[in-house]
């Protein structure tokens, strides 16, 4: 089986626009989750998200990709091309590299304004892009043009695992010799006025901080931007001299077959140990687990649970970065991986923080509130999404 390496990484975030200024952030225990100026705010019961703040599309973009990009393909651009710059990748005709990003709500920006001119201003026409800016696939199919994919190239929604999904499938073609490289990550931008007033429907935010695995949480809160990764075939990055981040060791795909919104133990539990069944490791192998960590009371209490069941008397650190960057759904993993790529590159493990009061039920090292050194080898890479889905990752030093 072929050996799949990261050798770029790039991001837009709350945190910060680049990777060097997350991992900062991320080691410093900063948190950007901060009152939100977004349409008739005042009509929202949730006011706080992370915002990526002083965003500045023009510095990055074309013309011709300003005018036919929502927020969240914007955020996708940037990222993948600092990954590619970093990665040093050349695609050449590109028929053997591609691009999956991940997304759960797409060009939520673009729709939610096309139904404010036409519901609430009695608009009778839509910008001419709408369409090709909200589309899904967007993200993905911008990138594909920007750096001449040609080979697989689609978007994966599975809600707030799908930037896992995304790198775990990207990896699977990888192994499989279907491509020598792919991008892979995700991308979101769902802080606005409609987004969050449809989150808060499901009376899981919080109106006041996240605060994963404390005993005063009180829900989640909704981050925006991306993280996208140069994925190839390790054999093939050590022959140019690409810089190595890490390795995917194993990946896990699975249902739980249940509930739509309820989490499950036994599903959590079950990609955990898929994960580290395809990595060929048992669990003590494992220094570092980057949590789902949500805020809500439900899910952490089960991932808490079906982490015990899983790695027994040796828990490692477990971590949850929700609280610094926000839930950012269909882009949070790829976020994520970056707190992974900090502990096994600069043996530094990113805090929980926002940790007030420890809960029974969440019986962890949760690394509260201040971020640790500890030498990290492997580390292991939660998303549990609504819909029962469930994506891992096991990633190495490189």
């Amino acid at each position: 089986m072929r050996r799949v390496v990261i050798t770029g990484a790039g991001t837009v975030n709350a945190l910060a626009q680049d990777v060097p200024g997350t991992l900062a952030a991320m080691a410093a225990g900063r948190g950007a989750i901060a009152p939100l100026a977004v349409a008739d705010v005042d009509r929202l019961s949730v006011r706080i998200g992370a915002a990526v703040r002083g965003w500045d599309a023009g510095a990055h973009l074309t013309r011709a990709q300003l005018a036919s990009t929502d927020r969240f393909a914007q955020f996708a651009l940037v990222a993948a091309a600092q990954a590619m710059a970093q990665s040093g990748l050349e695609v050449d005709a590109g028929l053997d590299v591609g691009a999956i990003i991940g997304t759960a709500g797409g060009g939520l920006s673009t729709s939610d304004a096309a139904y404010r001119a036409v519901y609430a201003e009695g608009k009778n026409r839509v910008a001419p892009l709408t369409v090709p800016k909200l589309m899904p696939n967007a993200a993905a199919g911008q990138l594909s043009m920007a750096h001449g994919l040609r080979g697989p190239v689609f978007s994966l929604s599975s809600a707030c695992a799908s930037s896992n999904h995304s790198i775990a499938l990207a990896c699977q073609l990888i192994r499989a010799g279907m491509v020598r490289a792919m991008l892979a990550g995700g991308a979101e931008a769902m802080l606005c006025f409609g987004g969050i007033k449809a989150w808060e429907g499901l009376r899981v935010m919080s109106e006041r901080a996240c605060r994963p695995f404390s005993r005063t949480r009180d829900g989640m809160v909704q981050g925006e931007g991306a993280a996208v990764f140069v994925l190839e075939e390790r054999a093939a990055a050590l022959a140019r001299g690409a810089p190595i981040l890490a390795e995917i060791l194993g990946v896990a795909m699975t249902a739980d077959a249940g509930d739509l919104v309820a989490p499950s133990q036994a599903g959590a539990e079950g990609a955990m140990r898929a994960a580290l069944a395809d990595a060929g490791l048992e669990p003590a192998a494992v220094d570092y687990i980057n949590a789902h960590g949500t805020g809500t009371a439900a899910n952490d209490r089960t991932e808490a649970a079906a982490i015990r069941a899983v790695f027994g008397a040796a828990v490692p650190p477990v971590s949850s970065t929700k609280a610094m960057h926000g839930h950012v759904m269909g882009a949070t993993g790829a976020i994520e991986l970056l707190a992974c790529l900090m502990a096994l590159n600069d043996s530094v493990i990113a805090p929980t923080i926002g940790y007030e009061e420890a809960d029974p039920d969440c019986d962890l090292d949760v690394v509260p509130n201040v971020a640790r050194q500890g030498e990290v080898r492997v580390a292991l890479s939660n998303s549990f999404a609504f819909g029962g889905l469930n994506a891992v990752l096991v990633v190495s030093r490189g």
